[in-house]
């Protein structure tokens, strides 16, 4: 595979141009000037609005206040759960617990990624409730909840993963390489606090004190022996990594990094998870694999869209014998519009949910390839609700 059909261009002006965005500048101008030029654009943004004046009355949960600790002791440190680790029935204590591929154990609340996630999602909403309102409002709780959880000494976050997705009975409570995935939401988030950046309410040591996390939780992912085993996997684990350590390094400026997991990402994930049919057999090996092949096809726009920011085409790169993004979509996307019987891998629940996530995958990846035929598909087959948010995010 040493010939890649591939452009990249890494040259640190280009970089030092461009700040990282999941969803381009150009496209969030282009809907803020006139929203009414889109479909559910207008219905979208109004829902967002509405969520956000909720949000202004929220109080979040910090990392620090729980009643599951990790086993270091430190309560800074977070802490979750293997998603599909349950008790072992056989045991009097259910230790150590087994696994049930594609199905969550509700425990999982007790610990800390559901705050985290919330947490999240919150500074998102407000962001672009920000953005889109230009509602100074909105921007100061954004910042007050990432202050909360990131910046305070005495709730925020410890930068590492040391005791993500642990495994009760498993390891001694120490968490495992899948942890990482925990903190993927944070690349959407660091996009939203460059938008954040614009306003009032960011203060420049706040932003430069977020920066800081960052770039040293980038440093735990690149040298703990954690973040190396995620680094190493095989499956979509590997490919979100590359996705966040190239988040936080151009959201860090630190563009030697950035350019080095662009460039090295079509030979080391997109050529060996794709098969030149387009199948990616990790994922579809999965008891829920309608999703994970969605997933992971998203993955891969994610980094398509951090290398386009620094002017690198990642969405065309294309081995010899054919293995690309585009062949991926075009494996899965037969079964849009399919019933679950049609689908020959196990996807043992949301099939419908997963329907709605294959149009957006393929809304997605019309903003890289528009004569492609996926928006007669997304409009034929789309059923999302008026008032979802990628209605304004990914407006056409």
């Amino acid at each position: 595979m040493s010939k890649i059909i591939l452009t990249i261009s890494l040259a640190a002006l280009c970089l030092a141009g461009f700040a990282q965005r999941i969803v381009s500048p150009e496209q969030l101008a282009k809907v803020k000037s006139d929203m009414s030029k889109f479909d559910n654009a207008t219905e979208a943004y109004r829902a967002l609005v509405k969520d956000a004046d909720k949000l202004m009355k929220t109080e979040l949960i910090p990392v620090t206040e729980k009643t599951v600790i990790a086993a270091s002791g430190d309560k800074h440190d977070y802490v979750s759960m293997g998603p599909y680790w349950w008790p072992d029935p056989s045991k009097p204590d259910g230790l150590p617990y087994i696994r049930k591929d594609g199905q969550r154990n509700p425990e999982l609340a007790n610990l800390d990624k559901n705050k985290l996630d919330k947490m999240a999602k919150s500074v998102i909403k407000l962001a672009y409730a920000y953005f889109f309102s230009g509602d100074e409002k909105y921007a100061e709780k954004a910042v007050e909840f990432l202050k909360m959880w990131f910046l305070d000494k005495k709730t925020g976050m410890n930068p590492n993963m040391e005791h993500g997705q642990m495994i009760p009975g498993h390891n001694n409570g120490k968490g495992r390489a899948e942890g990482v995935l925990d903190t993927y939401i944070f690349v959407e988030m660091t996009d939203c606090i460059t938008l954040l950046s614009k306003s009032k309410a960011m203060k420049s040591k706040d932003l430069e004190g977020l920066k800081s996390w960052f770039s040293r939780y980038l440093d735990w992912m690149l040298n703990s022996d954690i973040g190396k085993d995620e680094y190493n996997a095989k499956n979509n684990h590997g490919m979100a990594f590359d996705v966040q350590a190239t988040a936080y390094a151009l959201f860090t400026g630190r563009q030697d990094i950035a350019d080095r997991f662009i460039k090295e990402f079509p030979e080391n994930r997109l050529f060996r998870q794709i098969k030149p049919d387009g199948s990616q057999p990790l994922e579809l090996a999965r008891t829920i694999a309608f999703h994970y092949t969605l997933f992971n096809i998203n993955h891969a726009m994610d980094m398509c869209a951090l290398a386009r920011s620094a002017c690198v085409d990642l969405f065309s790169a294309t081995s010899p014998d054919g293995r690309s993004i585009t062949r991926a979509i075009e494996f899965i996307k037969p079964y849009l519009g399919k019933a679950q019987s049609a689908f020959p891998y196990q996807q043992i629940k949301e099939w419908n949910e997963n329907q709605e996530r294959c149009c957006w995958m393929l809304r997605r990846a019309t903003f890289f390839k528009p004569s492609s035929g996926y928006d007669e598909l997304f409009d034929e087959y789309c059923r999302t609700k008026a008032i979802d948010i990628k209605w304004l995010l990914l407006a056409k």
